[in-house]
């Protein structure tokens, strides 16, 4: 599914009004049997031989089925409300939310309303009408839904499923999660049993449940897990908890906030975005939800404290792959490598290293970087916590103690795999320069950044199927320095022919490693 015939967006909606081309339909219908009263025989209903029903036995399997998705529909849907909310939009707020999509990739935005969702008129305050999905975590009335539902809400309006409607408020907001737990003043609430996400596998069967459109209130949709272990949709800073489900039972826009729950209506995930065409706004076949084991605990502590306090180590990382793995002598494609230490963080002055691959956390095996993101993300300020390491093929462990998240740049991070020199190197498809003081004052990189900028990317070279793009800088080849664009270009030199090459690349005040297959380019 390409990012050019797509667009990833966040599901929610405001009020939406059927289109008068719609209404005039009906109306042109009523009209014409009003004049035509006369309609030929066949077309009427029991014109036709009675046809005799398939026997029970024949569809056993399918009514047996059917009883079970009523019993979880039955269960699930007194857990779910409606979400209304009433904000203002000022002229600044509206600036900001230009500046964030424009910020995001190609064909990514988030969608708070029909079309996309850009306030019009901001040179004059606003009033938004907003509808979400939340689900009632506890019978006393505190209730999860998504921190874009609520953010800026000047008024919140829940309904729930017996057409009870109440005042609700927020109690506290995450927006490194996307999650936000309100609370109504209301008893006897059927709170929604917690399931284990992390025990989802592909092809399980989870039914999502909220107010799509935000008229259709209360529906249900059935799917399975199309995959797990997704990276965050709106990471755009490669620093967000990951791990994301994704299904194809329908999520459209007013289901943000909603439930994805398994077989057993255990709550699974928080459902958070989808992937639309282009125009229509509707569900693509797409859709993503906040892992459980990141709601629960999240929510835990909105609930006790207002507010998270998100542990950091200090380091972005990549997941090891097949492609990476024989540049750090490793058998196997699981662990993440450290492919940046931020200065005087946690990780920093632990002696964590560039280039350290993390194989466990406190003695668990690590697969990926997500489930390093995830874990640290979960942690208190102060934790104490032990990283097994491998370092130049040798085995330690690391002891470090978890710091406070602040702001952009402090968490661990998690992104996947992008080249240069003075001219063409026609065997990756792209040209650098040495980063002079202009260039580095352009892109805001620090002083001790030291590397090569990319200034061209040859479309589809090695270098573009990497994800390189102008304004990178590459620090490394093949994990040595690449401080000039002749030292790097020496070094590629020095791969032979059809040799994948490992980059170190520093975008946008991240590191990340990024393997490039020069045996891919066509002269």
């Amino acid at each position: 599914m390409s990012a050019s015939t797509n667009k990833l967006v966040t599901a929610a909606t405001k009020h939406i009004l059927l289109p008068a081309t719609v209404l005039g339909a009906f109306a042109l219908g009523g009209a014409f049997f009003a004049e035509h009263g006369s309609v030929h025989a066949a077309m009427l209903p029991g014109s036709f031989a009675a046809a005799t029903p398939i026997d029970d036995n024949s569809v056993a399997a399918l009514t047996a089925l059917d009883r079970a998705m009523e019993a979880v529909t039955a269960r699930v849907t007194p857990s779910i409300v409606n979400v209304e909310v009433t904000s203002r939009a000022t002229p600044e707020e509206t600036s900001d939310d230009e500046q964030q999509q424009q910020q995001l990739p190609p064909g990514i935005a988030q969608f708070f309303g029909q079309g996309g969702g850009l306030r019009m008129q901001p040179q004059q305050p606003q009033i938004e009408h907003g509808v979400g999905s939340g689900v009632i975590l506890s019978p006393d009335g505190y209730i999860v839904t998504n921190d874009h539902v609520v953010a800026g809400a000047t008024k919140i309006r829940v309904t729930l499923s017996d057409r009870r409607t109440f005042s609700g408020k927020v109690i506290g907001i995450d927006k490194m999660t996307d999650l936000a737990v309100i609370k109504i003043d209301a008893k006897d609430l059927r709170p929604i049993a917690w399931g284990d996400s992390s025990k989802l596998e592909p092809g399980q069967t989870v039914l999502a449940f909220g107010s799509p459109f935000g008229s259709l209130r209360f529906s249900v949709t059935r799917g399975i897990v199309s995959a797990i272990n997704r990276a965050n949709p709106f990471n755009d800073d490669g620093r967000k908890p990951g791990d994301y489900i994704q299904t194809d039972a329908a999520i459209n826009p007013g289901n943000s906030g909603g439930a994805l729950v398994n077989a057993h209506g255990e709550l699974i995930g928080i459902n958070q975005s989808i992937i639309t065409s282009p125009g229509s706004g509707s569900f693509s076949g797409a859709g993503f939800a906040i892992p459980s084991q990141t709601v629960q605990a999240t929510t835990q502590q909105l609930i006790a404290h207002g507010k998270v306090d998100h542990g950091y180590l200090g380091i972005s990382m990549n997941d090891v792959t097949p492609d990476n793995a024989q540049f750090f002598n490793l058998k196997e494609a699981s662990g993440a490598i450290v492919a940046q230490v931020t200065p005087d963080s946690p990780a920093g002055h632990a002696g964590l290293k560039q280039g350290d691959v993390i194989t466990s956390l406190n003695g668990r095996a690590i697969l990926n970087g997500s489930e390093i993101q995830i874990a640290v993300s979960q942690m208190s300020p102060g934790t104490k916590l032990q990283l097994g390491i491998l370092r130049n093929g040798q085995s330690t462990t690391i002891p470090l103690t978890t710091g406070e998240y602040h702001a952009k740049g402090e968490l661990a991070s998690n992104s996947d795999g992008q080249d240069q020199q003075p001219g063409h190197t026609g065997k990756l498809g792209l040209a650098v320069a040495d980063l002079n003081a202009d260039a580095r004052q352009q892109l805001n990189a620090p002083d001790d950044l030291h590397g090569v900028i990319v200034q061209n990317v040859r479309p589809a070279s090695p270098a573009d199927d990497a994800g390189l793009q102008p304004g990178d800088v590459i620090l490394e080849v093949n994990r040595k320095p690449a401080a000039s664009a002749s030292q790097f270009l020496g070094e590629v030199h020095q791969t032979p022919a059809g040799k994948d090459l490992l980059l170190l690349v520093w975008s946008k005040g991240n590191a990340s490693y990024r393997t490039l297959h020069p045996a891919d380019q066509n002269g």
